[in-house]
């Protein structure tokens, strides 16, 4: 695919109408991302939970992620590096219960942090959430998010 250059060498600007994303959904139980598709939406969209793989971090590049389905209470959404013994998450999720919206917050460290792990109750599983990744380095992703819990909510950040 062939991507429009808009407003190359003009000094007058330019007009884009329709620009939209790629959004990535039905994707089964396991998705490896790909670095063209950077700037991607990619949705949590089975009640027995998807993983989404990263692909190498390329500083620049983005994905969105959006629980539009609930998962099990026996399943995970996951989010995880690529490379899991070099490539970390940075940053951090605030998380509120359904019940009482009542907030918290959760850190990756990016040294040792390589998966978001979201359960149906605890974890952040639940319709509704959002987060975002971006590559920061060749070793870094920076997330950020707000994600959809239930009861005594936990950190949906995980070392595996």
């Amino acid at each position: 695919m062939a991507l429009e250059q808009l407003s190359v060498g003009s000094t007058e600007g330019c007009i884009a109408t329709g620009q939209h994303r790629s959004v990535i959904q039905s994707v089964g139980a396991t998705r490896q991302l790909t670095a063209a598709e950077s700037g991607s939406l990619c949705l949590f969209d089975r009640t027995a939970g998807n993983t989404y793989t990263l692909p190498t971090p390329v500083a620049g590049m983005y994905f969105d992620f959006a629980v539009s389905v609930s998962v099990t209470a026996s399943d995970t959404h996951k989010l995880i590096t690529k490379t899991v013994a070099s490539e970390f998450l940075l940053g951090s999720v605030s998380m509120v219960t359904i019940a009482t919206a009542s907030p918290a917050g959760f850190s990756a460290n990016g040294t040792n942090i390589v998966a978001v792990t979201m359960t149906a109750t605890t974890a952040g599983g639940l319709l509704g959430g959002v987060m975002r990744v971006v590559a920061i380095s060749a070793t870094q992703w920076q997330v950020s998010g707000l994600l959809v819990g239930s009861g005594t909510i936990i950190t949906p950040f995980a070392t595996s």
